[in-house]
């Protein structure tokens, strides 16, 4: 019951994110459903391992593949659907626990929270770029081949 509930709340948060980005029509029903993917994949990764960095990274490379097949039917930026679905990744928790640690002066919760905001936002990083960095390398190589 609590990972449907946990899919729902990815699923409002990617909305609401999505029509602040103003994102319309159909592109918003996508948007959201990319969250509900990516965080639906951080969850399953979540159960096959404890490492939390590589279920973000998992889910930060279904996030990139998603954006760019959406993208390309579409026929819209990535970032629409990369930036919205992204939303559930966010570790926006830690980010509030490391500022109330350091308000608080207490250096080690911070450096606890904080690190492991940065950490995580790393993860996410390297699975975004590294799987952009393919798809297009890929989608490069396929335009090449196809003109010969």
């Amino acid at each position: 019951m609590s990972e449907i509930i946990q899919l729902a709340a990815a699923v409002l948060g990617t909305l609401g994110f999505a029509v602040l980005f103003n994102i319309r029509g159909k592109k918003l029903l996508f948007a959201a459903l990319g969250g509900l993917l990516v965080w639906g994949v951080y969850l399953i990764a979540a159960h096959i391992t404890a490492n939390e960095y590589l279920c973000g990274f998992l889910a930060s490379v279904m996030l990139t593949v998603y954006a760019e097949c959406m993208a390309r039917v579409h026929r819209t930026p990535v970032t629409v659907f990369l930036v919205s679905a992204a939303i559930p990744l966010i570790p926006g928790g830690a980010l509030y626990r490391a500022m109330d640690c350091l308000l608080r002066r207490d250096w080690e919760g911070a450096a606890d929270s904080g690190s492991y905001a940065l950490l995580f936002a790393a993860s996410m990083s390297a699975g975004i770029t590294l799987t952009t960095v393919v798809i297009r390398s890929a989608w490069k190589h396929f335009r090449k081949e196809r003109r010969m």
